[in-house]
């Protein structure tokens, strides 16, 4: 495994625009705060998937994104989850770092967690101190376990920490 920085990206509400770990500005259909995050909607230029919608959660240092091959949502509908640090840095500009580690939560499964491995080398290249390292795999944890506590249901996870996400 090739370790690389923490992936950065940025979300300009005022622009609706989103740029991307590289640079790369992108148009974004819609991006808007609520109390609780942002949520940024963007077209996907390839099938199989039409559309992503992301939340970023600063509270709960997560982005919770959906894919969807059209506008109808899917039942069996899988949440990504990001471990990240979301912060507003300006009254229209938002800034998620990726941490890493990624949870997918289906509804009635138990969660699954991925990316520790590329969590430890970051680590061991320096790019996250071993203070870092621990905090993202215990709040990794804390999510899989708090979502498990929950029946296994993400919104319902959520609505404990009164947030409620809505999607296409």
């Amino acid at each position: 495994m090739t370790a690389h920085r923490p992936r950065v990206e940025y979300f300009d509400t005022a622009d609706l625009t989103g740029t991307d770990a590289h640079g790369y500005v992108h148009s974004v259909e819609d991006c808007h705060a609520t109390p609780w995050g942002l949520k940024v909607t963007l077209r996907t230029p390839a099938p199989p998937h039409r559309y992503t919608e992301s939340w970023l959660l600063p509270a709960l240092s997560l982005r919770v994104t959906v894919q969807h091959a059209g506008a109808a949502h899917e039942r069996d509908q899988a949440h990504h989850l990001e471990i990240g640090e979301i912060t507003q840095v300006e009254p229209h500009r938002w800034r998620a770092v990726d941490h890493y580690l990624r949870i997918e939560a289906r509804n009635g499964r138990a969660p699954r967690m991925s990316g520790v491995d590329e969590l430890l080398a970051a680590h061991a290249a320096g790019y996250v101190d071993s203070a870092q390292t621990q905090r993202i795999i215990e709040h990794g944890n804390a999510v899989v376990a708090g979502i498990a506590a929950h029946g296994h249901n993400l919104d319902r996870w959520l609505a404990g920490h009164k947030v409620a996400l809505t999607w296409l």
